[in-house]
């Protein structure tokens, strides 16, 4: 049969090749009463379980994975999702039906949704769906996928994709999806190619063998010809070989052997585990929101400084940069930020929500004191705009230093620098008494240019290479330069090899990615002349 080559959207970088699986769900059969009030009892019974399940699955995860948990069991938890089908329950409909019945509703309108963070955010409907169905019948419906294999479908849950053993390779090819969806989320952090929107896969006949998938380009190939896989395996062989060539170097050098720091950006401790500090010259960005999101309610100063002193600990001396509490925007939390703002990504989140609400912001000040004694410690803000915010922040964590000191208790003052995310603070970035600037790239180009990268319809428009973007980030390197204090870029650019030589040009010397990103930014900044 003859290939065929499919263009989608990148929305996982990574090359692939592979024995393509069909991913289809078991269907469970299940024998109902003619009880209204006992369907009614077991479909309370089933989302209960499933939603006791997906709770204890977050006490074992950290970061995006148990975001994304945590948002299956608001949604679980929500009276609403059920309404529907408890009133067809009444009419004498299956329990199972009736739960399939109202959730394919609400799994059509996310599909049909404007904006694509909604429908992106339609598997996570199927996924609840399915579970509450493997409840109610008693069989484990989610579908499982051999390693290695490359995931031909229309979309895929996160219960599918965290079931997949990713460390044996293996990619996702969709004929839907979505970049900003949480299972392209999960590939990411997982280093698996992902391609989404390919279009109907339809096959006359046999369904395709064997797939080649580049998570770079967003391109996929069924059944290639042998020569195309030839060239395809080569390209694989010699991206491997980069990354591990990188990965071997004490540090990154450009092709003329300008000196690049590599930093790490990370969600919670565990992402960690099993790293050698020696594959980078620190961490740039410890993500804090973590310690937020747990159902247990809002940590405590003891439960924040136990978490950074282990950071710090892994670091072994390395600095690190600890972001504060970033909450608000597309990252609500219970019983902290504000409900139904009508434009959250404008309103009360990042800086503006901690001085709103200084109580918790002071006890992560303490903790973060605390652990400074530990370690190489810098503390960065969120979202600041104006300078008069870096000042109020200073005040209050000179003032937490100094109760810590009165009290006999061990800290540290740590250097408080400032996330340049807002046009305003990047255009002014001389203004503000920063001991040190991070560019937070993603938030800077959907600020700079009015569109989200989660809208399709503008998607295109989101494009850190934009010269707008880069001459921001230009201008917040030469007051860096000025001032004699360092710039960093931390935002997702920074692990998008198609830009490594332009931010390089734009005198950029330290980029901090994800773990799984590190041997490919060194090995495109192997590449780069000045």
């Amino acid at each position: 049969m003859a290939e065929i080559h499919l263009i989608g959207r990148a929305a996982s970088p990574g090359l692939a090749i592979g024995p393509v699986t069909m991913l289809t769900a078991a269907v469970a059969r299940r024998t109902a009463s003619d009880d209204p009030a006992q369907e009614a009892a077991a479909l309370r019974a089933a989302i209960e379980g499933a939603r006791a399940e997906i709770a204890e699955q977050i006490k074992t995860n950290q970061g995006e994975v148990a975001d994304i948990l945590e948002f299956q069991v608001a949604m679980l938890e929500d009276d609403a999702l059920a309404d529907p089908a408890y009133g067809v329950i009444s009419e004498g409909i299956a329990a199972d039906h009736a739960w399939r019945l109202a959730l394919d509703v609400e799994i059509a309108g996310y599909r049909a949704a404007e904006d694509e963070y909604f429908r992106a955010r339609a598997a996570d409907i199927v996924d609840i769906r399915d579970r509450v169905l493997a409840h109610l019948s008693g069989v484990d419906t989610v579908a499982r996928i051999a390693g290695g294999s490359i995931v031909a479908a229309d979309d895929i849950t996160p219960s599918a994709f965290l079931a997949a053993d990713w460390s044996r390779g293996g990619a996702i090819a969709l004929a839907a999806g979505s970049p900003s969806s949480h299972v392209a989320m999960l590939a990411r952090a997982r280093g698996a190619p992902m391609v989404v929107g390919l279009g109907p896969l339809s096959w006359n006949g046999q369904p395709p063998a064997l797939a080649l998938v580049d998570g770079d380009a967003g391109t996929v190939i069924f059944d290639p010809e042998p020569e195309t896989r030839r060239l395809f395996e080569h390209r694989m062989v010699n991206a491997a070989q980069a990354a591990v060539d990188a990965g071997r170097l004490e540090s990154a050098r450009t092709a003329d052997g300008q000196r690049i720091a590599v930093l790490l950006n990370i969600a919670a401790p565990e992402d960690l585990a099993g790293l050698d500090p020696a594959i980078c010259d620190g961490i740039g960005l410890v993500r804090t929101e973590f310690l937020f999101e747990a159902s247990q309610g809002l940590p405590d100063e003891d439960a924040q400084y136990a978490v950074y002193r282990r950071i710090l600990d892994w670091a072994e001396g390395r600095p690190v940069t600890i972001r504060t509490l970033d909450a608000g925007g597309d990252k609500p939390i219970a019983g902290l930020t504000i409900d139904n703002e009508r434009n959250p990504f404008l309103g009360l989140r990042g800086i503006r929500l901690s001085l709103a609400r200084p109580e918790v912001f002071r006890g992560q000040l303490r903790a973060l004191c605390r652990a400074a004694v530990h370690g190489a410690l810098k503390v960065m803000l969120p979202m600041i705009a104006v300078p008069s915010e870096l000042d109020r922040a200073s005040a209050l964590l000179d003032a937490e230093f100094t109760s810590l000191r009165a009290e006999g208790i061990a800290c540290a003052r740590p250097p408080l620098g400032i996330m340049v995310e807002i046009p305003a603070a990047a255009l002014l970035a001389e203004a503000f008494g920063a001991a040190f600037y991070s560019i937070g790239s993603n938030d800077l180009t959907q600020y700079t240019m009015a569109a989200a990268r989660d809208i399709g319809a503008v998607a295109d428009l989101n494009d850190t290479g934009n010269p707008a973007v880069l001459a921001l980030i230009s201008q917040t390197v030469d007051a860096g330069r000025k001032r004699g204090v360092e710039v960093s870029l931390c935002g997702d650019a920074a692990a998008d090899t198609r830009l490594t030589t332009t931010l390089i040009a734009t005198g950029l010397t330290t980029l901090s990615v994800a773990p799984i990103a590190v041997a490919r930014l060194k090995a495109a900044i192997a590449k780069v002349r000045s």
